[in-house]
């Protein structure tokens, strides 16, 4: 499967209709310079690789041949959407609801989307690719099963990077996973249990 490459990265989301649009909104100026610039990576960067090592949770969009948009979250243990190469990412597909309508999609129209939100460092990624499920090869998919829980991985997702882009984190709650929570919670407990041995060690009288 070959992977059309645009003039720009950008050009994957900035279709014609969009840029009239931004064009008609005042914010195309903006975004040419950004193309006249840097522009969005197509590769893996360090910085995308140290996100994807701590992401635990991304939502993965599709289409149907005609159109029809589906979005499917994924989850696993931080890093479970692993580095291939500086091109592919990768990741086990665990036994669900049986639906199939993400390898469905896939086996008609091999556009992909990746979405990364981290609500605790308030930041969001978002990857444009192509993708392909990977059934008969046990190496790979040894490689990619997450090595904790006991859930089923059935096949392996390749994708293909086309182009990536990080967010502001305006509008971002700022969330905390349980397990940080819990953490800092036991840390403040085990505080206060040494704190009350030592006031009951000097009778109530701190200082003395």
């Amino acid at each position: 499967m070959g992977v059309r490459m645009n003039n720009r990265a950008s050009d994957v989301a900035f279709t014609p209709a969009v840029k009239a649009e931004q064009r008609r909104r005042g914010s195309r100026d903006q975004f040419e310079a950004m193309e006249r610039g840097r522009g969005w990576p197509r590769t893996v960067t360090p910085d995308l690789a140290a996100i994807l090592a701590a992401t635990r949770s991304f939502y993965l969009g599709t289409a149907s041949a005609v159109g029809q948009p589906y979005i499917q979250h994924r989850g696993g243990p931080p890093g479970f959407l692993k580095v291939i190469d500086e091109r592919t990412l990768g990741f086990a597909d665990l036994s669900g609801n049986r639906q199939y309508i993400t390898a469905g999609n896939l086996a008609e129209n091999p556009r992909v989307f990746i979405f990364i939100m981290d609500y605790a460092r308030r930041r969001r990624v978002k990857i444009w690719g192509r993708a392909r499920i990977i059934e008969d090869d046990d190496a790979l998919l040894a490689r990619l099963r997450p090595a904790e829980g006991n859930a089923i991985a059935e096949r392996v997702i390749l994708f293909t990077i086309e182009a990536w882009d990080r967010n502001c984190p305006q509008h971002i709650p700022q969330l905390i996973p349980i397990e940080e929570v819990d953490a800092v919670v036991q840390q403040l407990r085990q505080r206060i249990e040494a704190l009350e041995s030592e006031l009951a060690r000097t009778n109530g009288k701190p200082g003395e």
